[in-house]
């Protein structure tokens, strides 16, 4: 693949996107990868903030422009970096929005469109995080973000609450999607690959 390697974080508020993007950025550096996390979530003030002090804290690169500029131009701009500073991975975040408002969907498709052209191929992959304690609701926010910026693989986080995760299984299955990492807490280190026999063994005990 033609770096850099263009990876877009999309799902509703409060899952635990940030903190995931940080614990992949983690990942990708203890990998030798070098990292550049860009603040597509430009309504929130603190969704920069709170981005700008993860990628600080972890030593990855930062990207970002003041609160209300438009993602998309993020998106761009962020990539002229990636390229002129020989970035191999570019973490994009996206607001995380009500998946019912047609406009914000419209943005992604956005985005993705900004991408494209920039870079070929990208983004490569579309990230979908999903908090486990969400129940049925995680059903119809896979199939709006999937209409919005067919999905790749899923991310399940807050797996160390009480919820079993058990709804992610009926996602998995109904959008033939890929469960890739879960989150398990709050360190760097408690991002894990998934693992369906575990996840099984977990659900039935």
């Amino acid at each position: 693949m033609n770096p850099p390697e263009v990876v877009m974080m999309i799902g509703v508020n409060g899952v635990g996107k940030t903190t995931t993007i940080a614990k992949l950025a983690h990942r990708a550096q203890m990998q030798g990868r070098k990292v550049l996390i860009a603040a597509g979530d430009t309504f929130r003030a603190a969704a920069i903030e709170q981005l700008e002090v993860w990628a600080g804290r972890i030593g990855a690169g930062f990207f970002a422009k003041e609160a209300g500029s438009d993602p998309a131009a993020v998106a761009y701009e962020a990539m002229d970096k990636c390229i002129s500073e020989g970035y191999d991975l570019l973490l994009l975040d996206t607001a995380g929005r009500l998946h019912t408002k047609a406009n914000l969907m419209e943005e992604l498709e956005k985005i993705k469109r900004v991408v494209g052209k920039k870079h070929e191929g990208a983004p490569h992959r579309s990230v979908l995080v999903i908090d486990a304690t969400t129940g049925q609701n995680a059903l119809s926010q896979t199939k709006l973000f999937h209409k919005a910026c067919s999905v790749d693989e899923i991310i399940l986080t807050k797996l160390d609450g009480t919820a079993k995760g058990g709804v992610v299984v009926a996602v998995a299955q109904q959008f033939g999607l890929p469960i890739t990492f879960v989150g398990l807490g709050e360190k760097m280190e408690d991002l894990r690959p998934f693992n369906g026999e575990d996840f099984a063994k977990a659900l039935l005990t």
